[in-house]
């Protein structure tokens, strides 16, 4: 099992790369920086690299976890400044440390919604303000694991606090912390159950970043 983590952020073009080329991007990278690695045994090795929880396509972050193994010989401390040098832009690795604790205990993730609006903004805030409230609002997630291709999950379950806010650029904004995983919460989800409840108030465009991965206790999970 790896040992080893990486911090990184993913942001401006590369928000656009897959999970599937994003975990490419990295084997391809240990390799030019010249980071060995631990390799899964067999016939045909592979790099043992993992993301403990994959971001969503056009998604901006900045608290991505990648798991893998270092081999003897590597000191932890010149990792990121070497792979930042083989990663494109966009993908910037902020730490490398020893993960000590398992991803199970990550219960929850911080967002920023950065919303885009051309109607009233309090009228935008009242209605999520009167779905957020309710004490059961069930919908309908995707989900490749069921046979229908979706299951139901109870949205005020799933989401531990938000408050209104504005970016740096002075642009309205949501923060909310939503739950991880099993099961998880997908912000885009909530808009899309938002704007099916409430259509007049719909944002017209949504920015979603990843601000921080948390504990059960919201604290900030390493």
């Amino acid at each position: 099992m790896p040992k080893d983590r990486l911090l990184f952020a993913k942001e401006g073009r590369a928000r656009f790369i897959s999970h599937l080329d994003l975990m490419r991007t990295f084997q391809r990278a240990f390799v030019r920086a010249d980071i060995p690695i631990k390799h899964t045994e067999g016939f045909n090795p592979h790099p043992f690299i993992s993301i403990a929880l994959p971001l969503s396509l056009g998604f901006s972050s900045r608290c991505e976890i990648l798991e893998f193994g270092l081999l003897p010989g590597v000191d932890r401390a010149q990792v990121p400044a070497r792979l930042n040098a083989a990663l494109p832009e966009g993908l910037r690795v902020l730490e490398c440390y020893a993960g000590e604790r398992g991803i199970k205990d990550l219960l929850w993730l911080d967002y920023e919604l950065e919303l885009d609006c051309s109607r009233d903004l309090a009228e935008l805030k009242d209605a999520w303000n009167q779905a957020l409230s309710r004490k059961s609002w069930p919908v309908e997630k995707p989900s490749k694991k069921a046979k229908s291709g979706a299951v139901i999950i109870d949205i005020p379950t799933l989401v531990k606090e938000y408050t209104f806010t504005e970016t740096a650029a002075g642009k309205p904004a949501l923060r909310i912390v939503l739950a991880a995983q099993n099961p998880g919460l997908n912000p885009s989800v909530l808009v899309k159950a938002l704007t099916d409840e409430f259509p007049r108030c719909s944002p017209d465009h949504v920015s979603y970043r990843r601000l921080e991965v948390l504990d059960r206790d919201g604290k900030t999970f390493r």
